[in-house]
């Protein structure tokens, strides 16, 4: 599978800190971009956002509204679930990159990184999703893997996506392995089954015992 890093893109040198606004409000009139990034004399300083310089004096610099730039960034080696939360945190469709050094080398795209998402394993390759959830102090990866793994299913994604102060909830994607006794397992260990899945015994037992006492409520 390729590098997230070859997403990379200079497509577009990042602005600088003493271009004028005018010029600033030029570029983006001609792109689609929430935020460009902006370097002074060659570091990166932060980003500007679009609808912000609509509101900005056009005769003055950008270095005039640094107060205004926003300082998220990924690195060379932040993996792709850690970049996309950085689009989905900053609400931005560019993020810009920065080298262990902290030296400016470019910038991701969301949709290039969307087509990443869609080449991963946790997307590609067919298999089932099961949603847990657990007390956020009793919760383990490594735990949740080895349930899998112990009724002979392969972990093809696994992600934390919900968490509060209490709980927190935990989407896989699994294929192979008997589903039913991966989901009474997870029980086992006190997990809540959050997704609904037909292989699910326990659940079918309920709905059986559920309607045969209706129908005997209503005899």
């Amino acid at each position: 599978m390729t590098e997230i890093t070859e997403y990379i893109t200079n497509d577009y040198k990042a602005l600088d800190s003493q271009d004028t606004i005018s010029d600033v409000q030029t570029f983006f009139d001609d792109l689609n971009f929430s935020h460009f990034p902006i370097v002074e004399e060659g570091v990166y300083i932060g980003s500007i956002a679009s609808e912000d310089i609509e509101t900005f004096d056009s005769d003055k610099k950008v270095i005039d509204y640094r107060f205004t730039l926003e300082g998220f960034y990924a690195r060379t080696n932040t993996i792709w679930l850690d970049v996309l939360e950085v689009f989905a945190k900053n609400h931005t469709n560019l993020v810009p990159v920065l080298d262990e050094n902290n030296s400016y080398v470019g910038y991701y795209e969301i949709e290039d990184i969307m087509k990443y998402f869609h080449e991963t394993p946790f997307l590609k390759e067919s298999g089932a999703i099961i949603i847990v959830k657990k007390p956020i102090l009793d919760y383990s990866m490594s735990q949740i893997t080895q349930i899998v793994e112990s009724n002979n299913g392969k972990v093809l994604g696994i992600f934390i996506s919900d968490a509060d102060v209490k709980s927190v909830e935990v989407t896989l994607k699994i294929s192979l392995g008997a589903m039913n006794e991966i989901i009474q397992t997870f029980r086992r260990y006190d997990y809540e089954i959050i997704s609904e899945h037909q292989e699910d015994n326990y659940i079918n037992n309920l709905k059986e015992r559920s309607e045969y006492l209706d129908k005997y409520l209503n005899i």
